[in-house]
């Protein structure tokens, strides 16, 4: 029989599992464009990377010297599930460090060593197999929490990665810790994570501005179990499944992110109804948020897609302990009679609610803003 340590430590592995997720080139190309002159004299620091299988390695050091970088670091995590697979950047044995243990990658400079007018992998792989000062052995499993990475995180200036989902609270608040600019992947629920939101409210975190509003493609290990609804394998045999509400993190600003949202409704009290338990009005979609309506609204978190500083407040959000946070109160002594129907729908005490002709509407998650430029 399983000990309680044993099945912990199963239910860690099988977090791990989930979490080998590897970026493809086209969304990190398309999501960096709009970051591209913040990047000039910094040190870039890839801590959830290994060097020779990610993409995020491969971007910057075909770039490093198109966005004059200063130095680029990457590290590995002890035995990457896909070590020497065909994601591999480097094709030619014996440049890897041997038994695939953890290791760092360090560039300060990237010369046009084969003289063929440009600076490409062909020599950044010259440079990884003569200069033997470039890539060294980690000796703490190259964890981003192990004192081996916090030290190299203390040296950069940017950090760019897709950090382990399951510990994406705890990576996020290193990088907080060390006040750290960052552009990472997570999903759209970390969204409700009342560390990551109140970044957000605070203005010291948005979303990035590559949208997708869909989903997005991952390579994953060999041994990844194909159970997702959308799945593919390419003719090398290579396994990419296909993630819901996959978004970009950031504190990296971007011009885009200060267009004004373009309004078009007028407000009227049948088409936007009050919430029972919170004086704010409900609105469905985003582009539906009434131009002249100065009061208190709850949006849908894809909002933040959208979301201009200057055009709009964020009050809060409209869920459970949050969601109280702000005044959102119980249920209404004569709503009691609903309790079980709300209950049923996964809604809490602290959840914004509704009852329209009998019926009890509990909306999902809602932000909760003003207009600052509502035109009466």
């Amino acid at each position: 029989m399983a000990t309680k340590s044993s099945n912990k430590n199963l239910h860690k592995a099988s977090l791990a599992k989930k979490d080998e997720f590897y970026t493809q080139l086209d969304d990190i190309e398309k999501e960096l464009k709009h970051y591209k002159d913040q990047f000039r004299g910094k040190v870039v620091y890839c801590n959830c990377d290994d060097p020779f299988e990610s993409n995020f390695f491969k971007y910057f050091a075909s770039n490093f010297n198109a966005l004059k970088l200063k130095k680029l670091i990457a590290t590995s995590y002890v035995k990457s599930p896909i070590v020497g697979g065909q994601l591999s950047l480097f094709e030619m044995e014996g440049l890897k460090p041997e038994g695939k243990e953890p290791f760092k990658i360090e560039i300060s400079e990237v010369s046009d060593v084969n003289s063929d007018g440009a600076v490409g992998l062909t020599d950044i792989e010259w440079l990884l197999r003569h200069d033997a000062n470039v890539s060294s052995s980690l000796k703490d499993g190259g964890d981003f929490r192990s004192q081996e990475c916090i030290e190299l995180l203390k040296e950069a200036d940017i950090v760019v990665t897709n950090p382990p989902f399951s510990l994406f609270r705890e990576y996020l608040t290193q990088l907080i810790e060390y006040n750290k600019k960052f552009l990472i992947i997570g999903n759209v629920n970390a969204i409700t994570y009342r560390e990551c939101f109140k970044l957000i409210k605070d203005n010291k975190m948005w979303l990035g501005a590559s949208i997708h509003s869909g989903d997005r493609e991952f390579r994953v290990p060999d041994s990844y179990p194909l159970n997702a609804a959308g799945f593919r394998v390419d003719e090398n045999g290579n396994k990419y499944i296909r993630v819901k509400g996959v978004r970009w993190f950031t504190n990296l600003d971007y011009k885009e992110r200060h267009e004004e949202l373009t309004l078009y409704k007028n407000y009227n009290p049948e088409e936007y109804p009050k919430y029972e338990n919170y004086d704010a009005i409900n609105v469905n979609k985003v582009l539906e948020i009434p131009k002249d309506y100065n009061g208190i609204i709850g949006v849908p978190i894809t909002f933040l897609d959208k979301y201009n500083p200057e055009q709009f407040e964020i009050i809060g959000l409209g869920i459970s302990n949050s969601g109280k946070e702000i005044g959102v109160k119980p249920y209404k002594e004569e709503h009691k009679k609903y309790r079980k129907e709300i209950q049923k729908r996964g809604a809490v005490d602290g959840d914004l609610y509704m009852i329209t002709k009998g019926i009890v509407d509990v909306p999902y998650a809602r932000v909760i803003i003003k207009n600052k430029k509502a035109k009466k």
